[in-house]
Order: structure tokens, then sequence, then C-alpha cells
């Protein structure tokens, strides 16, 4: 069964339901003032002295001669042994509470019952204490009021009737209205799977949950897209990047392997240089396919957090720089600060960021770093970066004009930014006026 017919039933059955109520409840309220009206007008029914008499003359006698009351009201007198004084045509059957109301007083008996005689009438009877060992019966014909509820019934059950058709009609044009968005959703979910086009966006209007819904989608579709067009371009970029080294390995293994097979080799130095190209070659192509494996892990691993102290993983990068720039000289001012975060991610931001501060700092220059508040401060003394250079610093193989004589793949930066955005932190890069580059990362966290 579609959702826009189980929306339909939904509706139409509640509102059956409600309507259902109402009338059944409408109903009793009517029946129950009817015979409250009736009631009041036994009570108020009027039995002179004389008709009493006359009654209780002929008690036991049958008198179908007298008249019949056209409102269907009538009387009659009841003895304790059971005898019925007839006050009009018909009698009816007094039950033992009535009988017991000839002997003691109490409150009236009202009650339901049957004519006996030639009308067969239901009637509603009320009987209280008269005289010394009689009772009075009052009653009166309730087949107006049943022939009145009778049509309000039939009246109720067709208002029912046209209300639940309306209902239904008015569910089934709620549902079509309302799951008109959903309708476009599904299309627009199914047109993704089948053709793979993440271009596909949903027209959002209003806030309401279909128009969140819609809008959820839309981002993210428009996720998917970037991150299928940012691993296009990392694949386009890593292929670039790899065909260089490639190129140079291939051009030196052809010149040893023709050397070799023309049989002539050639000079120990050139062929030492060679040999020194090809493993520079290969030392380039490990570290970029590092790199592209950290990147890759980062983005696997960026949802696992766990409590780190920052100035251990800091201290440590510090220690591995200066193994690799023993000529410089470091200023290190390190606060407890412990964040949340990947371990292994962190630790390779702080040993990139510190690599880059030896690669680019002279020999004899200072690397201050500091680590006050969950804020890590990187500073050298060398050249700096141009100002319309900072905003590419963080892209993946991106390499500024002068350092690409230097080793390096172009991807220490962009693992830096990424494995700080995993720990819901930020990263800055700024070049002084007077040279020198400073790396400042901040980190949420509390002071161990």
């Amino acid at each position: 069964m579609s959702l826009r017919r189980r929306v339909t039933i939904v509706i139409a059955v509640a509102v059956a339901v409600a309507i259902a109520v109402c009338a059944g409840a409408s109903w009793l309220i009517v029946r129950d003032q009817m015979r409250d009206q009736l009631i009041e007008s036994l009570e108020q029914f009027p039995v002179r002295d004389d008709q009493v008499a006359q009654a209780l003359a002929r008690c036991g006698q049958e008198d179908s001669d007298q008249p019949w009351d056209p409102s269907g009201r009538g009387w009659q007198l009841v003895r304790s042994d059971g005898t019925i004084c007839e006050g009009g045509s018909s009698s009816l059957e007094p039950i033992p509470e009535e009988r017991a109301l000839c002997s003691r007083s109490g409150p009236a008996v009202v009650r339901n019952g049957i004519l006996s005689g030639h009308y067969q009438t239901p009637v509603i009877a009320q009987t209280r204490a008269f005289e010394p060992g009689t009772a009075l019966t009052v009653f009166r014909s309730t087949r107006e009021m049943d022939d009145s509820l009778r049509v309000l019934g039939l009246v109720l059950a067709g208002v029912c009737a046209v209300g639940v058709l309306g209902a239904a009609a008015t569910g089934l044009w709620l549902a079509r209205t309302a799951l008109r968005p959903v309708a476009s959703l599904t299309g627009a979910v199914e047109h993704v799977a089948r053709t793979e086009d993440l271009e596909v966006r949903i027209p959002v209007d209003g806030k309401d949950e279909i128009a969140r819904l819609g809008a959820a989608f839309n981002t993210m579709t428009a996720a998917l897209a970037a991150s299928r067009d940012r691993q296009r371009q990392l694949v386009s970029d890593a292929g670039h990047e790899l065909r260089t080294p490639l190129t140079s390995l291939r051009t030196n293994i052809d010149l040893l392997l023709r050397s070799e097979n023309t049989g002539r080799p050639l000079e120990p130095e050139a062929k030492r240089r060679l040999l020194v190209s090809v493993k520079e070659q290969f030392e380039e192509m490990s570290s970029l396919i590092a790199d592209l494996l950290e990147l890759s892990r980062n983005a696997e691993t960026a949802g696992a957090s766990t409590e780190v102290e920052f100035q251990d993983v800091v201290s440590a990068a510090v220690d591995r720089a200066r193994r690799r720039g023993p000529g410089l000289v470091f200023d290190v001012e390190l606060s407890p600060w412990r964040v949340s975060g990947d371990v292994r991610g962190l630790q390779r931001a702080a040993v990139n960021i510190l690599d880059n501060a030896v690669k680019f700092s002279p020999e004899g220059g200072t690397v201050t770093v500091r680590l006050r508040d969950g804020e890590l401060t990187v500073r050298d003394e060398g050249p700096g970066i141009a100002e319309e250079e900072l905003p590419h610093v963080f892209e993946r193989f991106w390499r500024s004009p002068a350092a690409r004589s230097l080793p390096g793949s172009g991807l220490g930066l962009a693992i830096v930014a990424q494995a700080v955005r995993a720990a819901d932190g930020r990263v800055t890069l700024a070049s002084g006026p007077d040279g020198g580059t400073t790396v400042t990362v901040v980190l949420p966290g509390s002071a161990a």
C-alpha cells in the first residue's frame, strides 16, 4: 500500500471515528433530554379526586369504553394485593417495587413498560405512593419519542456517511498535496541512483519538515559532489606529481641499461650520479605516497577521538626537528593543554609544521615555538611567503615557486589543515614584514 493511500485511510478513519463519536453523543444527549421532559410531564399530570373515586369503584373490572388520551398519557391505581384500578382504557402490569409503595413511602419508581389491552403501547411510567394502601402510576407513550430518535439516528447516520466520504476526498487531496515534495524527493533520489548525477537539486519552499528534508538532500548531494570532485582532483594531482619522478626514473634506468647492453659502461662518477638521482626519485615517490596514505587515513579516522596531551605531542615534534636542524636554535615554551582528537593526525600535523620551519630557516636561525591556552605558534626566520600566495598554502600539491627546488610533495600543510579541522580547531599562516613565517594552530580543550 502506498504512503498516499495509507495517509488517506488514516485521515478518513480518524474523521469517521470523530464524527461517529459526536453523532453518538448527540443522540444520547437528545434521548436523555426527551426522556427527562417526559418524566417531568408525568410529574405534572393532573388526577382529579372524582376520577380516583370512579377508578376505585370499578377496580378489577374491564372497561374498554374509557377514552384514550391522544397524547398517550394515562394513569392507574395499584393496591397492595396487586389489583389494578384503571383510570383509562389500558393498564400497566405493576412490578414488585411499585406494589411495595402501597404499604410504605419511598422514592418514585420510573421505568419503561408495555400497556396491556388493545393498544400494546410502549410507555414510560412513574409510580409514587398515593393514599394508604394504594400507589399511583402515571404513564405516557414513548412512540413519539422513539420515532423522533429513529429519525435523528437516520439523519446522523447520513451525516456520518457524508462526512466519511468528504473526509476520504479531503484526505486524498491533502495526501497528494502534502506528499508532492516527497514524490519529488523520491524521483530525485531515484534519478541520482540511476544516473549518479549529483547536480540534481530539489526546489525548497517553506520551513516545514518536508522543506527541511529537501534542503538536507540538497546539502547531501552538494557534499557528495564536492567530495567526488576533490577525489578526482586528488587522483589527477597525484598522477601529475608521480609522472615527473617516474619519467626521471625511467630515463635514468634506461641510460644504465643501455650502457650495459651496448658494452659501453658509463664512467664511475656519471654512474654514481645516476644512481644518486634514482635514489632521490625513489625517496620523492615514497614521500609522496606516504603523504597520500596519510591524507586517506586521516579522512577515514576523522571521527576517532581520544584525549591527547598536546604539549607532549609538540615536544616530541620539537625533538625530531632538532635532529633534522642541528644548526638551528629552538626557543620553546609549552604550557599543558589537553585536547580531544586523533593522536596520529595531531602528531603528523606538529611534525609537518616544524619540518617546514626547519626547511626554510637559514643556518643559525631561530625557531620559536609557543603553546599557551591551546594556541600553538611556530615562527621561523626564513624568507616568508608572498601575500598573494597565502590563500593557496593549504591546498593539496600546491608549492610556492620559490620552494619547488626543495624536497617535498606539497601535501604537508594540507595534512595539517585536515588534522586540525578533525579536532575542531583552526590553523592560519602569516608572513612577517621582515620575512619569516608564523603558523598558528588553535585547538579547543582545557589545561591538563
